[in-house]
């Protein structure tokens, strides 16, 4: 037996109903909305999966070039002749005209010596001359008159032979006093110190007041008119530099200019400290100014001609133990191409640069950038230098 089913309020029946049917709609809106978002979600899925990812590459155009492979070497610039100049006679230093850093002329004094014991010796010199060639005087005019008396009574071929020796010792006497008197004359003059050639000063060894030995050295010039750059040439390019004697060189003082320069001297041995060996190239073409010690770019360029690319050396990826690049293969008529790893040969590593001798083509595309990121096939658009700087 069922019982009637009792509410509070009017109408109980009819509110049941209502509230059942609301519930029943929003359930039915709810799955609806799910089933569509989980259609929605599946459909966007699968356009993904079919259209690829395109990952903007940065490229550029491989293009191969005849060139030369050149040697680049620092060296300072050098004299090639420095020297110590002294006096040639001892003496009290009352003069010295020049400093260091100084320009000196051929003949230019630059020194000199107290001359009073030296003109001494001169004048004595002189007297000594004097008396000899008195002596001389009287002991030819002797030999002379006995001459005369030749045929005559008083005549003795003894005293003439006599006489004659006399004379001819006088007039020995005679030249050594003149060259005693020109020794004499040059020790006064050596008291004087002057430049042998045009030069700089390059130190000062010693100062006025200073008493001097017999050539000691009182300062250094460096001739400025054969100069040099010495160099240290490493032992793995000694080779080349024996074959290489022309050079050309710059001045870091005057960079954008170059000048000549040609291979005078390589020391046999290597030096003890730096491990290299000196080398001396003797300045052919001078610069309009070119000073001693200043730092100069030596550059040797080979014989040998390569057919050579060069790439950033961002695009070079390596593959095992060796290089490569990502060649990009574009797809006929369209910006998009795809990426292939292709090892290559690199005939040398420069500073930013290395130069590809074989492995790829000329006219290929190969990235430059974010290698470490690419795959094997994958898809990118390339960009070119112009159009990733914008």
């Amino acid at each position: 037996m069922r019982l009637p089913l009792k509410f509070p309020g009017k109408f109980p029946g009819q509110l049941l109903s209502t509230k059942v049917i609301a519930g029943g709609v929003g359930i039915a809106l709810v799955a609806t909305a799910a089933v569509m978002a989980i259609t929605w979600h599946a459909g966007a899925s699968r356009a993904a999966a079919s259209e690829p990812v395109l990952r903007p590459a940065r490229v550029m155009t491989v293009e191969y070039r005849d060139t030369t492979r050149s040697l680049v070497l620092a060296g300072t610039v050098v004299p090639r002749i420095e020297t110590t100049l002294g006096f040639r006679v001892a003496g009290k230093i009352t003069k010295r005209l020049v400093d260091t850093g100084a320009l000196v002329q051929p003949g230019q004094l630059i020194a000199e010596l107290d001359p009073a014991d030296y003109r001494l010796a001169v004048d004595n010199a002189r007297a000594a001359l004097a008396s000899a060639d008195s002596d001389y005087t009287r002991a030819k005019a002797d030999h002379e008159r006995y001459l005369a008396l030749r045929n005559t009574a008083a005549f003795m071929a003894q005293t003439l032979d006599t006489r004659q020796a006399t004379a001819s010792t006088a007039l020995a006497r005679v030249d050594q006093a003149k060259s005693q008197l020109s020794t004499a004359e040059n020790n006064l003059a050596y008291t004087e110190l002057h430049a042998d050639s045009e030069g700089v000063v390059t130190s000062v060894l010693a100062e006025v007041g200073q008493v001097m030995a017999q050539g000691q050295g009182i300062m250094k010039i460096a001739r400025t008119d054969e100069l040099e750059i010495l160099v240290g040439v490493p032992e793995q390019r000694l080779s080349t530099i024996r074959q290489l004697t022309e050079a050309s060189f710059e001045l870091w003082s005057d960079a954008g200019h170059r000048y000549t320069a040609r291979l005078r001297e390589l020391s046999p041995s290597a030096d003890p400290m730096t491990r290299t060996y000196p080398a001396r190239f003797s300045v052919t073409q001078k610069p309009t100014f070119i000073g001693l010690g200043m730092t100069a770019t030596l550059s040797f360029e080979r014989p040998d001609v390569q057919h050579v690319a060069e790439v950033p050396l961002s695009a070079i990826f390596q593959q095992g133990t060796g290089p490569a690049v990502w060649v990009i293969a574009r797809d006929p008529g369209r910006d998009i191409g795809t990426v292939a790893l292709r090892p290559v040969t690199v005939a040398r590593w420069l500073n930013d640069t290395a130069a590809i001798s074989a492995g790829v083509t000329d006219g290929g595309m190969i990235a430059t950038a974010g290698v470490h990121k690419l795959e094997p096939g994958q898809r990118v658009k390339p960009l070119l230098p112009q159009q990733a700087a914008r």
